[in-house]
């Protein structure tokens, strides 16, 4: 009730719609209990008494009576349809939004296909109790409490006879309500599992395939499933335990009342058409009682959908502006870490007492094996986490002071996995800057070193990219997401490992590009290859966590220690290898008469994602 109320609650701006909604209900409901007083009218006074002109205006009177509520009926069904909607509508938007503001610490331990199925079947659930569960409930608790009141009109003798299994019956109802919630929130689990397995198996498609696992996938989606199946199935056995037992308790009253009417008509308290009448209302209880398991069921399904759904809006946002939020101004790109500790999920830390200061326009270059907390650094500068211990700040302001978009929109950044939107690619390098100009996003294209091949797709810049990007390549993918970086022109940009994916050749040419570009900006970058490390004004060396060595590349050559090994073991070659092209150049140059870098070098446009680097 507590989550049937609270919903309720929201919905205050519609409170012109509800009232018409409820005399729509009130109007179906009394007119449906003056039927069967028509029908007495009809057999007292018409046939008993041999009276047509009465029989004949009853008859008038019945067909008025369900000529308007047949109008009241059809407004109190768009109503509810409407409400319906609406529900769903208003909670959608908002869980989408609540989802949005979630620290990234919750997504990294819930499983998208459940938050897709709150969002999905969960709000569907409980829209349709609102709309239109709630409304039979309404529409059969008046008819059931005036129903019972015109029986006791008539005969209290004969409705005390009838009432006894009828307060079975309501205890019946409240068994089946309590049994059948705890079985819906048992199938939204076992949904949300099922929407689990499903997603990562369409998004892992690829990697299923290549180890030939295609068999067991198969029979983890059926375990799932078979689960989702057997608790629909313990449902429908429930069902079919109460709906005959609450069907056999609303017959045994009318079975009762004629046995026992007779008599009162024998002995003269009664009239015939009273007792009809009687009857006819008792016949009134059976859609209704009937229509209350159903109604029951769908209170049940829709508490155990709001209890998936609040459990998600009542999540506190742990990363949000706070109450007073600083609207930083344009930063200058000072970047300072004061004594930084930061865990994961409470487990060992990512990063421990870590300090340093990156100045404006200096660029910072992260290097480590592999769980030392590179990117646990990058990702507390635009604040997607909060430190434990420590500040970060940006030009001498705490993030945790500032107010989140002004923060994150003078950032940059390219992720270690490109993703893509399913739209052009336009509108995914435009992503950041919606009013960007045509010119604006060409030149940041160019200065990508994607506006070439951009330029082969028959479509160009209109060209769709397919979900996650899934039509272009991984070197293509990460040159429209450092395209998209760039137009945001940001004082702060962050390449996380954002080389990656592309050949030596091609890595070349956006290094060239990337150089001009980080002139008026602060860079932290997060790379393996020599290109990117050894420009940078300054190399933080980490280690579990810790920075253990820091200063410039050839200083730190000098020093030995852990960028001495990590230059040996996956460096060392790649540095050779640019000394080779970069002798090449310098002999080929003059004898090509131009200052254009040797076709070598110049970037290899990969194939679609089949014939990636």
């Amino acid at each position: 009730m507590k989550i049937l109320w609270r919903l309720l609650k929201n919905l205050q701006p519609y409170l012109g719609h509800l009232i018409t909604l409820l005399v729509c209900v009130f109007a179906v409901t009394i007119t449906s209990l003056f039927t069967p007083s028509l029908i007495r009218a009809a057999i007292d006074d018409g046939l008993i008494r041999r009276d047509p002109s009465a029989l004949f205006m009853s008859g008038l009177l019945i067909i008025g009576i369900g000529l308007i509520r047949s109008l009241f009926n059809f407004g109190k069904r768009y109503l509810s349809e409407w409400l319906t909607n609406t529900t769903g509508y208003n909670l959608r938007n908002a869980l989408y939004d609540k989802i949005q503001h979630l620290p990234f610490s919750y997504h990294d331990q819930t499983q998208t296909g459940q938050l897709m199925s709150r969002c999905t079947e969960d709000v569907s659930s409980l829209s349709r109790f609102v709309g239109q569960g709630a409304v039979e409930l309404l529409n059969i608790l008046l008819l059931l409490g005036g129903v019972i009141f015109l029986l006791f009109q008539s005969s209290a003798t004969l409705t005390l006879i009838g009432i006894g299994p009828v307060l079975a019956l309501a205890f019946t109802a409240y068994l089946m309500a309590r049994t059948v919630h705890a079985l819906f929130y048992k199938v939204d689990q076992a949904l949300g599992d099922l929407s689990s397995t499903l997603q990562e198996n369409l998004t892992g498609a690829q990697v299923v395939r290549a180890f030939a696992k295609e068999d067991f996938e198969k029979k983890k989606f059926a375990q799932k499933n078979r689960t989702l199946y057997h608790a629909r199935v313990r449902i429908v056995s429930t069902w079919g335990f109460f709906l005959p037992t609450m069907t056999l308790l609303i017959m045994l009253p009318t079975v009762l009342i004629l046995w026992f009417g007779r008599q009162f008509v024998f002995e003269g308290t009664l009239t015939l058409g009273e007792l009809v009448a009687f009857n006819a209302y008792l016949l009134l209880l059976a859609p209704p009682v009937l229509e209350l398991g159903s109604v029951i069921n769908s209170a049940g399904e829709a508490v155990a959908g709001g209890q998936r759904i609040f459990e998600i809006l009542d999540l506190k946002e742990e990363i949000a502006s706070p109450p007073h939020a600083r609207q930083l101004p344009a930063l200058t790109g000072r970047v300072t870490f004061e004594n930084v500790s930061f865990s994961y999920r409470g487990e060992r830390d990512a990063l421990q007492e870590v300090s340093f200061e990156a100045q404006p326009n200096q660029v910072i270059a992260l290097i480590g094996p592999t769980g030392s907390g590179k990117t646990s650094i990058v990702n507390l500068i635009p604040r997607f986490y909060d430190p434990h211990t420590g500040r970060v700040c940006v030009d001498g302001f705490d993030v945790r002071d500032a107010e989140l978009k002004s923060l994150r929109s003078q950032i940059g950044i390219v992720l270690q996995s490109s993703l893509l939107f399913s739209e052009t690619i336009r509108d995914n390098i435009a992503f950041g800057r919606r009013d960007a100009t045509e010119d604006e996003v060409v030149a940041a294209a160019i200065a990508a070193r994607a506006h070439d091949f951009i330029s082969s797709f028959p479509d160009g810049y209109a060209t769709q990219v397919g979900e996650r990007g899934v039509t272009l390549s991984g070197g293509q993918r990460q040159r429209v997401a450092i395209a998209r970086a760039l137009l945001m022109n940001p004082r702060i940009l962050i390449l996380d490992d954002s080389t990656s994916s592309v050949d030596m050749a091609t890595e070349y040419l956006i290094q060239q590009a990337l150089a001009e570009l980080m002139e008026h900006r602060t860079t932290f970058i997060i790379a393996q290859r020599l290109s990117s490390v050894k420009r940078a004004d300054l190399i933080l060396v980490l280690d579990q966590g810790r920075i253990v060595q820091r200063g410039k590349h050839d200083a730190l050559l000098a020093e030995g220690g852990l960028y001495q090994e990590i230059y040996d073991l996956q460096l060392r070659d790649q540095e050779q290898y640019a000394r080779e092209m970069m002798f090449l150049d310098q002999i080929e140059a003059p004898a090509s008469g131009n200052g254009h870098a040797p076709e070598e070098m110049k970037p290899r446009e990969e194939e679609p994602e089949a014939a990636d680097d």
